[in-house]
């Protein structure tokens, strides 16, 4: 197991505003967790006794809303940080967390978290900018979802996606979301989602290659109204 204060994927997250001295102790007290991709990291309404850093895998936050269908909120890559905001609000899980891939994680207690966040202002500062962050975030989707066309908005999420998590050698984009997927991450019905992205397929914009989608003009993607 490796050593916090040594691994690479703290720089991306709060943890990097922790002492040597304050990594050694989170190091000796996390656990590793290898999970498989479907499987559900925790569940909404779950009860969280710590947080966990993504080593490694990509995974989807989803909220279940009133008519029965899960509502993708982010995707969440290595590096960041899951379970931060109930720790601190004390609270059961807003959302579920569920594996793309298959991920590593790192968890760890929720008493090391809250203690490092007493002690140690510049971490707690760090965390307090991520959730500022998350919520601006939160806003941007809820204005795009009323101003914005279904279009518009898958083009965004593949544009985001693309930037944000890479492509595969053959250039399709390195995360596979099913078609549900992408009509719960724009808010609309899967039937939409899918006559949309054979608009865009139409269009030249994307390929398909299999179940993976590979943008074929990313500047056609930013350019549409």
């Amino acid at each position: 197991m490796g050593k916090c204060e040594q691994c690479i994927i703290r720089q991306f997250n709060s943890l990097k505003a922790l002492t040597k001295d304050e990594l050694v102790k989170i190091s000796n007290c996390k656990t590793s967790k290898y999970i498989k991709k479907g499987e559900v990291i925790f569940e909404e309404g779950e009860t969280l006794n710590g947080v966990y850093c993504v080593r490694d895998g990509i995974c989807k936050l989803t909220k279940l809303s009133a008519n029965g269908k899960d509502q993708i909120v982010k995707l969440v890559v290595k590096g960041e940080l899951l379970g931060q905001r109930s720790i601190i609000s004390n609270e059961s899980a807003n959302l579920r967390a569920t594996a793309l891939n298959d991920m590593e994680l790192c968890f760890i207690p929720r008493q090391e978290i809250i203690d490092d966040l007493h002690k140690n202002t510049e971490f707690t500062f760090d965390v307090l900018k991520h959730m500022a962050n998350d919520l601006k975030e939160a806003d941007e989707v809820i204005v795009n979802m009323a101003q914005k066309s279904v279009k518009q908005r898958l083009a965004e999420s593949l544009i985001h996606i693309h930037d944000s998590f890479g492509t595969n050698p053959d250039g399709t984009l390195s995360v596979l979301l099913s078609r549900e997927d992408f009509a719960s991450i724009v808010g609309t019905a899967t039937e939409s989602a899918i006559r949309v992205l054979s608009q865009l397929k139409k269009e030249g914009l994307i390929s398909t290659v299999g179940k993976y989608i590979k943008i074929e003009d990313l500047e056609g993607l930013k350019r549409i109204e």
